[in-house]
């Protein structure tokens, strides 16, 4: 069983930074592959980005890449989600998830952390 707990979340303005946490309760953690997820009001979870477990290799969707990166570090447990040059259309609640067979399959979940970009 793993526990993730977002953190970071706040209210910027555009062009601003910044960077969000997920900490992960649970032995495994570093063998997981981990992922973010973000969901504005009204609009379906979208994938943002992920990072593989052994080599830390990243993938993020294309309305992000460029501006946020994933990164992690397996000693405190934790993932974490830069995002540099915000704009209002990334307003969501950002969920971190953890994906303990890297098949892009997440069974564990956070619950979520606000952030808010105003223009």
């Amino acid at each position: 069983q793993v526990q993730l707990v977002e953190s970071g979340g706040g209210l910027v303005q555009a062009r601003d930074s910044l960077r969000l946490s997920c900490a992960a309760s649970g032995r495994t953690f570093n063998t997981y592959a981990m992922g973010w997820f973000r969901q504005a009001p009204g609009k379906e979870r979208q994938f943002v980005g992920s990072i593989t477990w052994s080599t830390s290799r990243t993938t993020y969707a294309d309305s992000v890449k460029g501006r946020f990166t994933i990164s992690r570090d397996n000693a405190k447990n934790t993932v974490y989600l830069q995002m540099n040059s915000l704009k209002p259309e990334d307003t969501a609640v950002y969920y971190c998830a953890a994906d303990p067979r890297s098949n892009h399959v997440f069974d564990y979940w956070g619950r979520g952390t606000q952030v808010t970009v105003s223009s």
